[in-house]
C-alpha cells in the first residue's frame, strides 16, 4: 500500500502493508450531516437556539438599554474563518437580539479569549470576524484580545472550593452579559472545546491554568484516553462555575457542533452547564468513532511544519512531542500497550522564535542537569512564567506566554508514557528529534522494519491516519467500546 503522508511543507512516500488500516477524518466514517450552509439557513438555526436557550432566558429578554455586553470569542487555533464560521453567524445573530432589546452599540465589546495563546493580531481579527464586523467595531476600539499580563483588566476571584486559583478578564467580569461564542470540537484536553473549557483556559491567568495542565492532573489515568469526565474536565466546569458565582450571573454560551470542516451540526444556546451536556450528545457521535477490530501495534501519520499552534510546530521539538501525544490521547483506545509510532517530520531545527521565544531554551535545559524525562522540566514552570522579557513578548509581540510551554511539556511526556517507541522519518537534523528521546530513521520503510525486529513482530497491525493534523480530528474507539460514558 502507499500513502501519501504530511512532511514539512509537503508529502513524503510510505509503502506499507496491504494490510494496514486507513482511517481519515470525515471520510472513512462520515461525520453526522451539517446543517445547510448558506447564510441565511445557519443564521435562523442560531436565531432559534439563541431564542431557546437551556436552564436561561433568552438573549433578548435578558438585554435592555445600558446594559454592558462582551462577546468572548475564541482566537484563530480553533472554528474555522469560511464566511458562514459559527463565530460570524452567531455574533450577527446576537448582535441582532441585544441592538433590537435596545443595547446600544457603544457598550459592546468583541473579546478575543487568546489565554496563553499569542493575542490576536489585526490581521486575525478581520480574517477571523470578516470585514464587516470588524469594520463595525475596530475602528471605535471596540475589539480587543485577552492579555493574562494585563493586572489592570483582570479580577482576582480568589480560588475554588478545590482550591484552584481563579483570575479572569475584568472587562468579562464587570460586564451586564457575557456572551461566550464556542466550539464543541474534539479536544484531546477534557474532550471538547467550548463550553466551560473557553472561559477557564481564554480569559484566566497562568496560575488559573497551572492548576489543571500540569502533570499532578494531565498524567492521571483518567486523562488518556480523552473523556469529557476527566479530573482535567472537571476542573474547567468548577472554575467556569465559580466565575459565574462571583459575577452574580451565568455565561450566555452559544456553541457549535462542528463536523470535520467546521461546518455546523448543531446549534446549542444557553447556560454552559446545561448547555455542553447537550452538544456534547451529538457531538459524540462524530467525535467518539468506533472503528477498530483489533487494536494496533503501530500507528503511522505525517507532520507537516505548520498546523494548529502556527508556523513551527511540526519542527519545534517541544511543540512536536506535544502533537504525538495528542494522538495517543486520542487515540489510546485502539493502540496495544507496547505501540510503536512513526512519524514524518522535516525536523529542520526551526524553532519559530519569535513565535516560541522560550522552548530554544527549555529544550537545552532538558540535555542537561539530570533531566529525564519532560515532567523534570515542570520545576521550571514559575521561573519561566514570571520571567519579564518572555511576558513581554506575549503582550507585545504575539508570542505564546511562557507558561504555555509547560502545559507542552505535560502533554509531551504521555507520548513516550504509553509507547514502546517512537520513530522520526525524513527529519533534517535528526539529533533534535533524540534530544527529545525519539529514535530517527530516513524513511518509514526503515522504521517500519526496526519496529517489527524490535518490538512488534512480523506481522504488526497497523493503523495510518493521513492528514491527521490537518483536519479536525477524532478520538477512535473498539467497535465493541461502551461509550454512554465518554
Amino acid at each position: 500500500m502507499r500513502l501519501d503522508l504530511e512532511y514539512g511543507h509537503g508529502l513524503m512516500t510510505a509503502e506499507l502493508p496491504d494490510s494496514t488500516d486507513v482511517f481519515i477524518a470525515g471520510e472513512t466514517v462520515a461525520d453526522p450531516p451539517c446543517l445547510p450552509q448558506d447564510w441565511d439557513s445557519l443564521y435562523a438555526a442560531t436565531l432559534e437556539s439563541i431564542r431557546d436557550p437551556a436552564g436561561m432566558p433568552p438573549l433578548r429578554e435578558l438585554a435592555a438599554p445600558g446594559k454592558t455586553v462582551v462577546f468572548i470569542i475564541p482566537d484563530i487555533v480553533k472554528g474555522g474563518c469560511q464566511p458562514t464560521a459559527h463565530r460570524r453567524v452567531a455574533i450577527r445573530a446576537c448582535l441582532d437580539e441585544l441592538y433590537a432589546a435596545g443595547v446600544e452599540r457603544k457598550d459592546i465589546l468583541l473579546l478575543f479569549s487568546n489565554g496563553l495563546h499569542p493575542r490576536t493580531t489585526v490581521p486575525e481579527m478581520k480574517k477571523i470576524l470578516g470585514e464587516e464586523l470588524f469594520h463595525e467595531f475596530y475602528w471605535t476600539h471596540q475589539i480587543t484580545s485577552h492579555d493574562s499580563e494585563d493586572y489592570d483588566h483582570l479580577a482576582d476571584l480568589g480560588v475554588t472550593e478545590r482550591g484552584d486559583p481563579v483570575l479572569m478578564n475584568r472587562y468579562v467580569f464587570e460586564c451586564d452579559i457575557p456572551i461566550l461564542i464556542g466550539h464543541t470540537q474534539g479536544n484531546p484536553y477534557g474532550g471538547y472545546s467550548g463550553g466551560y473549557k473557553h472561559c477557564a483556559t481564554g480569559i484566566t491567568h497562568w496560575r488559573s491554568i497551572a492548576s489543571h495542565h500540569v502533570p499532578d492532573v494531565m498524567h492521571r489515568p483518567d486523562f488518556t484516553p480523552v473523556s469529557g469526565h476527566s479530573m482535567m474536565r472537571t476542573k474547567f466546569d468548577e472554575i467556569g462555575m465559580w466565575m459565574e458565582k462571583k459575577m452574580g450571573h451565568p455565561f450566555f454560551c452559544c456553541d457549535a457542533v462542528l463536523d470535520t470542516y467546521s461546518r455546523q451540526i448543531e446549534i446549542h444556546s444557553g447556560c454552559a452547564a446545561e448547555m455542553q451536556l447537550r452538544s456534547w450528545a451529538t457531538a459524540n457521535k462524530r467525535t467518539y468513532v468506533p472503528f477498530a477490530e483489533e487494536k494496533y501495534d503501530v500507528m503511522v501519520f505525517g507532520m507537516p511544519q505548520d498546523f494548529h499552534y502556527g508556523d513551527g510546530m511540526g519542527t519545534n521539538p517541544i511543540q512536536m512531542m506535544q502533537a504525538l501525544s495528542a494522538q495517543v490521547i486520542r487515540h489510546k483506545r485502539v493502540m496495544k500497550d507496547n505501540c510503536v509510532i512513526i512519524c514524518s517530520s522535516v525536523c529542520n531545527g526551526y524553532f519559530h522564535d519569535e513565535r516560541w521565544p522560550y522552548l530554544r531554551e527549555l529544550y537545552e535545559l532538558f540535555q542537561h542537569d539530570y533531566m529525564n524525562t519532560l515532567p523534570d522540566l515542570h520545576r521550571y514552570g514559575e521561573y519561566f512564567a514570571t520571567n519579564e522579557e518572555y511576558i513581554r513578548r506575549y503582550r507585545f509581540c504575539n508570542a505564546f506566554h511562557p507558561f504555555h510551554g509547560f502545559s507542552m511539556i505535560s502533554c509531551g511526556h504521555i507520548a513516550e508514557m504509553n509507547t514502546s517507541a517512537i520513530y522520526i522519518v525524513g527529519a533534517q537534523e535528526p539529533g533534535i528529534a533524540r534530544g527529545m528521546g525519539l529514535k530517527t530513521r530516513a524513511t518509514f520503510e526503515e522504521a517500519l522494519a526496526d519496529a517489527m525486529r524490535k518490538y512488534v513482530g512480523p506481522a504488526p497491525r497497523i493503523l495510518a491516519l493521513p492528514r491527521t493534523f490537518k483536519l479536525a480530528a477524532v478520538h477512535l474507539c473498539m467497535q465493541g467500546d461502551d461509550l454512554s460514558g465518554v
